[in-house]
């Protein structure tokens, strides 16, 4: 079967420094995959070349078996894959409904049209609403985005991010700065939207990791040490001198 994502002996250097470090990924459609590390290993970057953010500077990166290393991110989006980022990434001024009608335009056929008036899409209309309502977000329609409390931000980014259609399914610390409460409903929430899609996630919290991901990587100075199971990698000698004594079993980051 094609992998949903895959990465062989990707680099990616600035000037004469080697960030990425011929990294291989394999990741199975359906599969919820976590790549963690210590900060500054690279798992940023790596994101950034499988999004299209960046290109990488040697290797394949290929998405449903197709080459998409240096595609223009818009391409790689209309090609089912949708990524959210660390910082909050929606439109403030607009209310939650308009920022998920924004995001299924395109994905249902509407491509630079001026002569459609967008209250009459009903179809946009009604896949907005779905999306609002499996997110839990239904009871906040017409409320601005920039008044949202932090985890209702980053719930309606997943909102967005998935609202497209895409199959696969980019999470960049999608619980950074969560209290304990409200990191197990946004694991809760990515559990429930990721449901028959392909997810990759960077993570700190270990906690969220153990509980969503069915295989991680390690990714330490641009090189992936190991890709295995949960349980496997919480044993793995090798990555536990890479969190420098941090248990695994604890989240690894404040909340």
């Amino acid at each position: 079967m094609t992998a949903a994502l895959e990465l062989r002996e990707v680099r990616k250097n600035f000037g004469r420094t080697e960030i990425i470090r011929g990294v291989d990924l394999n990741i199975a459609k359906g599969e919820r995959h976590a790549l963690i590390g210590p900060n500054g290993a690279g798992k940023s970057t790596t994101f950034n070349l499988i999004s299209g953010r960046m290109a990488p500077s040697s290797g394949t990166v290929k998405l449903n078996g197709v080459d998409i290393g240096g595609l223009p991110p818009y391409k790689i989006n209309r090609m089912g894959l949708s990524r959210s980022f660390q910082v909050t990434n929606i439109f403030h001024r607009l209310s939650v409904f308009e920022n998920l009608r924004c995001s299924v335009l395109w994905s249902l056929g509407y491509r630079y049209s001026f002569w459609h008036r967008l209250e009459q899409l009903r179809d946009a209309r009604e896949r907005a609403e779905a999306v609002l309502e499996l997110i839990g977000l239904q009871g906040r329609h017409d409320t601005l985005a920039g008044l949202l409390t932090y985890a209702e931000q980053r719930a309606l980014e997943i909102g967005i991010t998935i609202a497209g259609g895409a199959e696969v399914i980019l999470l960049d610390e999608p619980t950074a700065g969560m209290s304990l409460s409200e990191s197990d409903h946004a694991v809760e929430l990515i559990r429930r939207v990721t449901v028959g899609k392909t997810l990759v996630m960077v993570e700190h919290d270990m906690s969220v990791v153990f509980g969503l991901a069915d295989r991680i990587s390690v990714l330490v100075y641009g090189e992936v040490i190991a890709t295995d199971t949960p349980q496997a990698i919480r044993n793995n000698r090798r990555v536990k001198e890479a969190y420098l004594g941090t248990t695994l079993d604890e989240p690894a980051g404040a909340h």
